[in-house]
């Protein structure tokens, strides 16, 4: 869809994709990958599902939802100190039953595979029949999602784009939008870490996917990008300047962002459009995550 008063103010035709709007419970761009990933969970006879992500993660939540509905039970390794109270995705992930362990920071970054592995075993002995999803379910069969997904996106646009912008945490939905979109130039705004990691890591991702017949990855610059700079202090964590765009997006247009993933992206495409530097039309890939925005009210500049 056109988003014409954003449009009129920036001096830019944009518009935007809605898988934010792809279901409610399992909504935003997860549930596209979770299309192909929970498909191979059946077919391998799978009874349960382990995943990954933050304590608030729009993946664990649409996960454990999706997985309830095929008959599944879920399992989530979450980052950080549970609440006393839970609430936004957190507490969708309790409602459904979700079975809940957590990891430091740091056994995150350095073992957050390792821990999924162990969990997978103990089930295994027991007698489960687990499925192991990675962060963010970005892997190579996730990523297949978005170059469908791409595909897509040139059946429904009724004019071309110069450029589509997407958020990135774990790499995949970049991944298959880079090796999908042949007539855009795509910007994968990081939402943590740096160009150089995701880089690589869409490198990796894209490796895994020569086994379906998918032409290689360009390198970084030729055709797509990760565009770094608009992170905030970290994952998660939002200035002033990117709330500001959220609230403001939000009177414009009605369009909710949320200060994980959406904001963080939409903040980029402003400022790279006013420097003169982006220059349209430009698609804005709205991968979801409004949940994202409750229990964060106090942080929203009066």
């Amino acid at each position: 869809m056109r988003l014409n008063r954003l449009s009129d103010a920036l001096g830019q035709e944009i518009w935007t994709k809605r898988d934010d709007l792809t279901g409610f419970g399992v909504s935003g761009n997860k549930v596209r990958k979770l299309d192909y990933l929970l498909a191979d969970a059946l077919d391998q006879g799978a009874d349960c599902v382990l995943t990954t992500g933050g304590l608030q993660s729009n993946h664990c939540r649409a996960t454990s939802i999706a997985a309830r509905q095929l008959g599944l039970e879920p399992g989530v390794l979450l980052r950080g100190e549970l609440p006393e109270i839970p609430d936004a995705n957190l507490l969708l992930d309790r409602l459904v039953g979700a079975t809940v362990r957590t990891c430091t920071a740091q056994q995150y970054r350095d073992h957050r595979d390792d821990l999924l592995a162990a969990w997978a075993d103990e089930l295994r002995a027991a007698g489960r029949r687990p499925y192991v999803i990675p962060e963010g379910g970005s892997d190579a069969l996730g990523s297949l999602a978005y170059v469908d997904a791409a595909k897509e996106l040139e059946d429904q646009a009724v004019r071309p784009f110069a450029r589509v912008v997407v958020a990135v945490g774990s790499g995949g939905t970049l991944t298959g939008l880079a090796l999908g979109c042949t007539n855009a130039f795509v910007h994968g705004v990081a939402v943590c870490d740096d160009a150089p990691y995701f880089e690589a890591r869409v490198q990796e991702i894209a490796a895994g996917t020569a086994q379906w017949g998918i032409a290689p990855l360009r390198s970084p610059g030729d055709g797509w990008e990760v565009t770094e700079g608009y992170q905030g202090p970290a994952y998660a964590v939002a200035t002033d300047a990117i709330w500001d765009t959220i609230a403001w997006v939000a009177r414009l247009e009605g369009l909710l962002l949320d200060p994980v993933y959406t904001g963080k992206a939409m903040h980029a495409l402003l400022c790279e459009v006013r420097a003169g530097r982006w220059t349209g039309p430009i698609l804005f890939w709205h991968t979801g995550g409004a949940f994202g925005l409750f229990g964060r009210g106090h942080e929203l500049p009066a």
